[in-house]
């Protein structure tokens, strides 16, 4: 599966569900947006598997993506989820912070789980490097792809004219000859970067808060794919803080993976009214039609919608499953390299197409 087929499901609601398999990391990278630690939280597996056991052939998501933390600290898991959604048609893919690959080896356990997975996908940054070396982790990548699994780089830099960004893609598509696709994004203030990046620049506030100059229809794309958090809650924002927050944000929060199955999770995302509404023109819209405050941008009056009924009675408006349909028809048009420019970096958002 490459990197463009999994970018293409990414304004389809309910075409995919993130797992969070642990919070815990073996690496203390200096931007990481979960704080992970070796120490971190981790809950029992049943939470993830529970869910993924209630895909059927009939009822399944396109993608299932782990992540964490660190998701391969729990190899075992990552296989049986990505052989158990095989069964009912969903692809598998894996985000890893290479914690494994410094000297260019896989351990056998974690060899298993990529192997189990349909997509792989490395993070390379600047943080990262000062613990895993680039060379080691682009190693690894070239013999995975010289066997014929689908991999990808996950690059990410303080700006688009970061040098660093311009160095590290140079290197990598010389080492792995274009024939790896490379998402590239941008740190933001958020976990450990909070304290030392600042706020975004206002350019790019805009663009990764939503937050318009004006206050024309502004489609969320955030909401489309079900996130079932480090503790088993399920969202419907991928945000770093809509998850740590778990069910304190009514309108996002779909169930539990203790108790719910992938049937109820995906009516709740397609059909509660408030998630519509937002994917279709965004919560500043949303709020403005219905006379209620805004909270300070995008995400923060997104946060505050379930406070105020006016803005439910709004959503409930027939139009809106109309709207959705339409934004994410015209958000699909954009493509994957449209999508990776606007929520990562302007400059380099075709690189996510090599290796096709």
């Amino acid at each position: 599966m490459h990197l463009l087929d999994i970018l293409a499901l990414r304004p389809v609601p309910a075409s995919a569900v993130f797992l969070s398999l642990t919070r815990r990391c073996p690496l203390s990278c200096r931007h990481c947006s979960t704080n992970s630690a070796i120490g971190s939280e981790e809950h029992s597996p049943d939470l993830f598997t529970r869910l993924v056991e209630s895909f059927t052939p009939d009822a399944h998501p396109r993608l299932v993506l782990m992540s964490g933390g660190e998701a391969l600290l729990r190899p075992s898991l990552v296989e049986r989820i990505a052989t158990r959604a095989r069964e009912s048609g969903t692809a598998s893919y894996v985000l890893s912070g290479m914690f494994f690959a410094r000297d260019g080896r896989i351990p056998g356990p974690i060899k298993k789980a990529i192997d189990a997975v349909d997509h792989f996908a490395a993070s390379v940054d600047a943080f990262h490097e000062e613990e895993v070396p680039r060379r080691a982790v682009l190693e690894v990548l070239g013999a995975l792809r010289a066997e014929g699994k689908d991999v990808s780089v996950q690059l990410t830099g303080l700006g688009d004219d970061d040098p660093y960004l311009a160095e590290a893609v140079g290197d990598i598509r010389e080492t792995l000859g274009d024939r790896v696709p490379v998402l590239v994004g941008l740190v933001g203030p958020v976990g450990r970067a909070a304290g030392w990046l600042g706020d975004w620049p206002e350019e790019r506030r805009r663009v990764l808060t939503h937050r318009p100059i004006a206050l024309p229809p502004a489609p969320c794309t955030m909401a489309a794919w079900p996130v079932v958090t480090f503790d088993g809650t399920v969202v419907a924002c991928c945000n770093q803080d809509v998850a740590d927050r778990g069910e304190a944000v009514p309108h996002l929060t779909l169930g539990h993976a203790a108790r719910d199955g992938w049937p109820e999770i995906r009516e709740r995302c397609l059909s509660r009214p408030l998630l519509r509404a937002i994917r279709a023109v965004g919560p500043q819209y949303v709020a403005s039609m219905g006379g209620v405050p805004e909270g300070g941008g995008y995400c923060e009056t997104c946060r505050l919608l379930s406070d105020d009924p006016r803005a439910e009675a709004v959503a409930t408006r027939p139009v809106f499953s109309l709207l959705d349909a339409d934004a994410t028809r015209r958000q699909v048009a954009e493509g994957a390299a449209g999508f990776a420019r606007r929520y990562g970096s302007a400059r380099y958002g075709e690189l996510v197409g090599l290796g096709r």
